[in-house]
């Protein structure tokens, strides 16, 4: 499942999106307004969590216009005003859901677990590559019909790989998406995580499916 968050804060976007991963969520951040209209409007995201109380843009006229631009992906909005009436504007400018600050972590989770539930979006086709499949909600992995268990951070890189298959995929991608920080840091351990993973989903009699493309990434995908 992927996930945007959308909040100026920064400590708090790191914390959440931190949880959201070990949950096993691909989740993107925007620390603008500006910034995330822009990403809920031109990416495919299961679940946007929108703070209201956004510096540059309210999060109220954010949600209210990618409804009307026909965004129908479930939005929660978070805000430190929680009154009936604040709540009733957020839900008639769209949103599915409003929670007020502060709130615990297991309280937002249990609610976007829920809005997906009722959402269409969970019905999201399984991604496949070849005989590569990923459902996105079930969090199962299988190749030829064998089941694959590999640990949340292989599990956040397989899903990058599937959602970009045929395409490069470099290590900077892999570290802002699955770690959330500078890809220099993490160059070798992505390195070790990839590897452990091409172990698990290329078992032998299997075609190689994961590549790499010296100077550039690793790209999925079945070769000619």
């Amino acid at each position: 499942m992927r996930a945007l968050i959308i909040e100026d804060d920064q400590r708090a976007a790191r914390l959440l999106a931190k949880g959201l991963r070990e949950e096993r969520f691909a989740v993107d951040t925007a620390h603008s307004g500006e910034e995330g209209d822009e990403m809920a409007s031109v990416n495919a995201y299961d679940v946007i969590v929108l703070d209201r109380l956004l510096p540059d843009k309210d999060g109220i006229m954010i949600c209210r216009g990618l409804r009307e631009r026909g965004v129908v992906t479930p939005i929660l909005i978070l805000s430190a005003r929680g009154s009936l009436e604040d709540r009733v504007v957020g839900l008639n400018a769209g949103a599915d859901d409003y929670l007020g600050k502060p709130f615990g972590f297991s309280e937002l989770l249990a609610r976007i677990h829920a809005l997906l539930r009722r959402s269409e979006l969970t019905r999201a086709p399984v991604l496949t590559v070849g005989d590569l499949t990923l459902d996105p909600v079930s969090h199962r992995v299988s190749r030829h019909g064998v089941t694959i268990n590999l640990t949340r951070r292989e599990y956040g890189i397989l899903e990058v790989f599937m959602r970009h298959a045929g395409e490069i995929v470099n290590r900077a991608q892999l570290a802002e998406r699955v770690w959330e920080t500078e890809p220099d840091r993490f160059s070798t351990i992505i390195d070790v995580h990839v590897s452990n993973l091409r172990r698990k989903i290329e078992p032998a009699g299997r075609p190689r499916i994961l590549h790499t493309v010296r100077g550039h990434g690793y790209l999925l995908g079945l070769t000619q």
